[in-house]
Protein backbone atom coordinates (compact mmCIF):
# COMPACT_ATOMS: atom_id res chain seq x y z
CA UNK A 1 0.00 0.00 0.00
CA UNK A 2 1.63 3.71 -0.75
CA UNK A 3 0.27 6.89 1.22
CA UNK A 4 1.46 10.28 -0.54
CA UNK A 5 2.86 12.44 2.54
CA UNK A 6 3.98 15.90 1.64
CA UNK A 7 5.21 14.92 -1.94
CA UNK A 8 6.85 11.16 -0.51
CA UNK A 9 5.12 7.94 -1.03
CA UNK A 10 5.08 6.16 1.69
CA UNK A 11 4.75 2.34 0.97
CA UNK A 12 2.64 -0.54 3.11
CA UNK A 13 1.55 -3.58 3.61
CA UNK A 14 -0.61 -6.09 5.64
CA UNK A 15 0.81 -8.82 7.59
CA UNK A 16 -2.29 -11.39 9.35
CA UNK A 17 -1.57 -14.41 11.50
CA UNK A 18 -3.81 -16.85 10.37
CA UNK A 19 -5.75 -19.05 13.08
CA UNK A 20 -8.96 -21.39 12.84
CA UNK A 21 -11.79 -18.57 12.28
CA UNK A 22 -10.29 -15.08 12.34
CA UNK A 23 -6.78 -13.69 11.93
CA UNK A 24 -4.85 -10.54 13.34
CA UNK A 25 -4.51 -7.69 11.02
CA UNK A 26 -1.60 -5.63 11.25
CA UNK A 27 -0.80 -2.75 8.77
CA UNK A 28 2.60 -1.50 8.31
CA UNK A 29 3.67 1.10 6.65
CA UNK A 30 7.65 1.97 5.58
CA UNK A 31 10.29 2.61 4.33
CA UNK A 32 11.94 -0.66 5.24
CA UNK A 33 14.20 0.57 7.27
CA UNK A 34 11.88 2.31 9.90
CA UNK A 35 9.02 1.05 9.71
CA UNK A 36 6.01 1.88 11.87
CA UNK A 37 2.91 0.29 12.51
CA UNK A 38 -0.19 2.08 11.85
CA UNK A 39 -3.48 -0.60 12.46
CA UNK A 40 -4.17 -3.91 14.33
CA UNK A 41 -7.43 -5.83 14.57
CA UNK A 42 -8.74 -8.90 14.15
CA UNK A 43 -10.79 -9.63 11.10
CA UNK A 44 -13.57 -12.91 10.77
CA UNK A 45 -12.85 -15.71 8.91
CA UNK A 46 -15.80 -17.44 9.85
CA UNK A 47 -19.35 -16.54 10.24
CA UNK A 48 -20.85 -15.81 13.75
CA UNK A 49 -24.38 -17.05 12.38
CA UNK A 50 -22.62 -20.23 11.35
CA UNK A 51 -20.56 -21.56 14.50
CA UNK A 52 -19.50 -24.84 12.60
CA UNK A 53 -18.07 -22.75 9.66
CA UNK A 54 -14.72 -21.99 12.53
CA UNK A 55 -13.83 -25.18 12.92
CA UNK A 56 -15.12 -27.09 9.88
CA UNK A 57 -13.57 -29.72 9.61
CA UNK A 58 -14.60 -30.78 12.81
CA UNK A 59 -17.49 -30.41 11.78
CA UNK A 60 -17.57 -32.85 8.85
CA UNK A 61 -15.57 -35.49 10.82
CA UNK A 62 -18.37 -35.40 13.05
CA UNK A 63 -21.01 -35.57 10.66
CA UNK A 64 -22.75 -38.86 9.24
CA UNK A 65 -20.53 -39.99 6.24
CA UNK A 66 -23.84 -39.32 3.82
CA UNK A 67 -23.66 -35.70 4.79
CA UNK A 68 -19.78 -34.97 5.15
CA UNK A 69 -19.11 -33.67 1.66
CA UNK A 70 -22.28 -31.44 1.35
CA UNK A 71 -21.05 -30.06 5.06
CA UNK A 72 -17.68 -29.49 3.49
CA UNK A 73 -18.62 -27.59 0.30
CA UNK A 74 -20.85 -25.52 2.58
CA UNK A 75 -18.72 -24.57 5.25
CA UNK A 76 -15.89 -24.07 2.53
CA UNK A 77 -18.01 -21.93 0.56
CA UNK A 78 -18.93 -19.80 4.26
CA UNK A 79 -15.11 -19.46 4.63
CA UNK A 80 -14.32 -18.52 1.21
CA UNK A 81 -17.05 -15.84 1.37
CA UNK A 82 -16.39 -14.24 4.51
CA UNK A 83 -12.83 -14.08 4.18
CA UNK A 84 -13.23 -12.25 1.05
CA UNK A 85 -15.65 -9.97 2.41
CA UNK A 86 -13.06 -9.23 5.76
CA UNK A 87 -10.38 -8.53 3.46
CA UNK A 88 -12.19 -6.76 1.47
CA UNK A 89 -13.57 -4.52 3.51
CA UNK A 90 -10.32 -3.57 5.32
CA UNK A 91 -8.85 -2.46 1.96
CA UNK A 92 -11.56 -0.14 1.05
CA UNK A 93 -11.36 1.10 4.79
CA UNK A 94 -7.59 1.78 4.17
CA UNK A 95 -8.43 3.52 1.37
CA UNK A 96 -10.86 5.56 2.50
CA UNK A 97 -7.56 6.66 4.59
CA UNK A 98 -5.28 7.50 1.76
CA UNK A 99 -3.74 4.12 2.33
CA UNK A 100 -3.35 1.11 -0.71
CA UNK A 101 -1.97 -1.88 0.45
CA UNK A 102 0.80 -3.06 -2.23
CA UNK A 103 1.10 -6.93 -0.65
CA UNK A 104 0.14 -9.11 2.03
CA UNK A 105 1.60 -11.39 4.10
CA UNK A 106 0.39 -14.44 5.46
CA UNK A 107 1.98 -16.17 8.67
CA UNK A 108 0.41 -19.57 9.57
CA UNK A 109 1.59 -22.27 11.99
CA UNK A 110 2.23 -25.30 9.15
CA UNK A 111 2.58 -25.86 5.85
CA UNK A 112 2.47 -29.74 6.28
CA UNK A 113 0.13 -31.77 3.90
CA UNK A 114 -3.08 -33.09 5.69
CA UNK A 115 -3.32 -35.96 4.01
CA UNK A 116 0.52 -37.06 5.67
CA UNK A 117 -1.21 -37.18 9.28
CA UNK A 118 -2.94 -40.13 10.00
CA UNK A 119 -4.60 -39.35 13.28
CA UNK A 120 -7.95 -37.53 12.06
CA UNK A 121 -8.28 -35.28 15.00
CA UNK A 122 -5.03 -33.21 13.65
CA UNK A 123 -5.46 -33.53 10.39
CA UNK A 124 -8.88 -31.95 11.16
CA UNK A 125 -6.47 -29.07 12.23
CA UNK A 126 -4.14 -28.94 9.92
CA UNK A 127 -7.12 -29.23 7.19
CA UNK A 128 -8.70 -25.87 8.91
CA UNK A 129 -5.15 -24.48 8.46
CA UNK A 130 -4.90 -25.65 4.81
CA UNK A 131 -8.34 -23.44 4.22
CA UNK A 132 -8.35 -20.62 6.29
CA UNK A 133 -5.12 -20.10 4.63
CA UNK A 134 -5.77 -20.35 1.06
CA UNK A 135 -9.53 -18.54 1.52
CA UNK A 136 -7.17 -15.62 2.40
CA UNK A 137 -4.88 -16.13 -0.14
CA UNK A 138 -7.69 -16.23 -2.70
CA UNK A 139 -8.97 -13.05 -0.97
CA UNK A 140 -5.50 -11.35 -1.62
CA UNK A 141 -5.79 -12.44 -5.54
CA UNK A 142 -9.07 -11.06 -5.81
CA UNK A 143 -7.86 -8.12 -4.68
CA UNK A 144 -5.01 -7.96 -7.06
CA UNK A 145 -2.12 -8.13 -4.39
CA UNK A 146 0.64 -10.31 -4.13
CA UNK A 147 0.61 -12.40 -1.14
CA UNK A 148 3.01 -14.94 0.31
CA UNK A 149 2.80 -16.92 2.64
CA UNK A 150 5.66 -17.94 6.06
CA UNK A 151 5.40 -20.70 8.77
CA UNK A 152 5.61 -18.89 12.16
CA UNK A 153 8.42 -21.56 13.62
CA UNK A 154 11.28 -20.04 10.91
CA UNK A 155 9.82 -16.04 10.66
CA UNK A 156 12.49 -14.46 12.27
CA UNK A 157 15.10 -16.75 10.51
CA UNK A 158 13.58 -16.10 7.11
CA UNK A 159 13.33 -12.30 7.35
CA UNK A 160 17.23 -12.19 9.55
CA UNK A 161 18.93 -11.81 6.11
CA UNK A 162 16.30 -10.15 3.33
CA UNK A 163 15.87 -6.95 6.68
CA UNK A 164 19.48 -6.95 7.23
CA UNK A 165 19.11 -8.08 11.00
CA UNK A 166 19.99 -10.85 13.31
CA UNK A 167 16.68 -12.36 14.48
CA UNK A 168 17.46 -11.51 17.81
CA UNK A 169 17.82 -7.65 16.92
CA UNK A 170 14.27 -8.65 14.61
CA UNK A 171 12.76 -9.55 17.74
CA UNK A 172 13.39 -6.14 20.05
CA UNK A 173 12.39 -4.22 16.89
CA UNK A 174 8.88 -5.63 16.59
CA UNK A 175 8.65 -5.76 20.26
CA UNK A 176 9.09 -1.64 19.99
CA UNK A 177 6.95 -1.38 17.09
CA UNK A 178 4.13 -2.51 19.33
CA UNK A 179 5.01 0.18 22.17
CA UNK A 180 3.40 3.24 20.06
CA UNK A 181 -0.05 1.86 19.93
CA UNK A 182 -0.32 0.91 23.49
CA UNK A 183 -2.13 -2.02 25.24
CA UNK A 184 -1.12 -5.51 25.10
CA UNK A 185 1.09 -6.89 22.13
CA UNK A 186 1.09 -10.44 22.02
CA UNK A 187 2.60 -13.10 19.78
CA UNK A 188 -0.03 -13.05 17.23
CA UNK A 189 0.54 -9.39 16.49
CA UNK A 190 4.55 -9.57 16.82
CA UNK A 191 4.38 -12.60 13.89
CA UNK A 192 1.76 -10.04 11.65
CA UNK A 193 4.00 -7.47 11.91
CA UNK A 194 7.24 -8.91 10.82
CA UNK A 195 5.22 -10.36 8.23
CA UNK A 196 4.05 -7.27 7.03
CA UNK A 197 7.43 -5.71 7.01
CA UNK A 198 9.35 -8.34 5.40
CA UNK A 199 6.31 -7.90 2.61
CA UNK A 200 7.91 -4.26 2.78
CA UNK A 201 11.50 -5.51 1.38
Amino acid sequence: MTRRTRGTVVPAALGCRVKSGWATAVLVEGPVRSPRVVDRRAIELSDAHVPTSRQPYHAVRDARPGQAARLERYLRGVVERVSKRSLGALLKEYRRQGRRVRRVALVVGSLIDPARIGNDHIRAHALEGQLFRTALERAARAARLPCTTLVERVLYETAAPRLKRSPGALRHAVKDLGGALGGPWRADEKAATLAAWLALA
